[in-house]
């Protein structure tokens, strides 16, 4: 009888472990899934529509907890794309500040002429700089980083490749107080 508590602790720490392997399996099959189909050039990834970014960052800000310093005039920030894409790129960009950041990031949206910017910076110990383009490479991740940090190296790799499908870019650098940055550059419509 004394055995059969112990044994069960332990069972229910494994469907635990077990659950979550499964629930990070299914991440990962999705983020495959996507990542295979914005590789594919005529794959209809949906609607490309007007995407207010304001509406858009300022949920998923509420989403993560993270800040939300809006430097833009007027009501609304539109670029042409895949609302889900864009929310996804967003959210990969927020979900890493709050892993790394220590809970401490915030997103930025500015415009520059005709480019909308989404920077998302965190206070995390910042990316090596012979690193910032490699972390965008599908699967790759910085040495010692663990699976238990999270992730498989394919949301920094999502968020390039829903950028580029975008016609924008990303790109990564150090704050000179320390944490990363990473900017989303999306052109706006004309």
């Amino acid at each position: 009888e004394f055995m059969g508590g112990t044994r069960d602790t332990a069972s229910g720490q494994a469907k635990d472990e077990i659950a979550r392997n499964i629930g990070e399996l299914d991440q990962l099959i999705e983020e495959i899934l996507l990542a295979s189909r914005l590789d594919a050039k005529e794959a209809d990834l949906g609607t490309i529509e007007p995407v207010d970014l304001m509406g858009l960052t300022a949920e998923e800000c509420a989403r993560t907890g993270v800040a939300l310093d809006v430097q833009i005039a007027g009501g609304e920030l539109l670029v042409p794309g895949v609302s889900k894409l864009l929310r996804r790129a967003v959210r990969n960009l927020l979900e890493n500040a709050s892993r790394y950041g220590h809970g401490d990031a915030t997103l930025t949206l500015t415009q520059e002429r005709q480019v909308a910017v989404i920077r998302v910076c965190d206070n995390g110990p910042g990316v090596p700089a012979a690193y910032q383009d490699r972390i965008f490479e599908p699967f790759y991740r910085l040495p010692g980083a663990s699976e238990r940090d999270g992730g498989v190296g394919l949301g920094l790799a999502l968020v390039k490749s829903i950028a580029l499908r975008h016609g924008g870019s990303v790109g990564c650098n150090n704050q000179p107080q320390g944490g990363a940055c990473f900017d989303i550059r999306l052109p706006m419509a004309a």
